[in-house]
């Protein structure tokens, strides 16, 4: 089964990481590493009333990381590796500009 997670930012920048290859990441290690970076980001919720639903989080922590951390070819991977397991879906597309996730 193809596993991809596909983030575009604009019409002409896109990160696509294939994670066939890669090992899975537990839903637990998942959740607890996009805790971690949104911390470490100094994210905040997207939300008014502060509530933080699991997508919201892997938007923002997308965000927030900007190109330099997703082309990090190490970060790259392990967000979406992390993404992917927290969202419970292999085929995940994170649109920045338009600040959703579709599956």
């Amino acid at each position: 089964m193809q596993s991809l997670v596909r983030i575009t930012q604009d019409e002409h920048t896109e990160w696509r990481f294939e994670l066939d290859h890669l090992p899975a990441m537990a839903n637990a290690e998942a959740r607890a590493w996009l805790d971690a970076q949104f911390t470490a980001l100094d994210c905040e919720p997207l939300r008014p009333t502060g509530k933080l639903l699991l997508v919201d989080k892997v938007l923002v922590v997308a965000r927030d990381a900007g190109a330099r951390r997703l082309d990090d070819p190490e970060w790259g991977p392990t967000f979406a590796r992390a993404a992917s397991a927290t969202l419970g879906r292999p085929l995940v597309h994170i649109d920045l500009a338009a600040m959703t996730v579709s599956y």
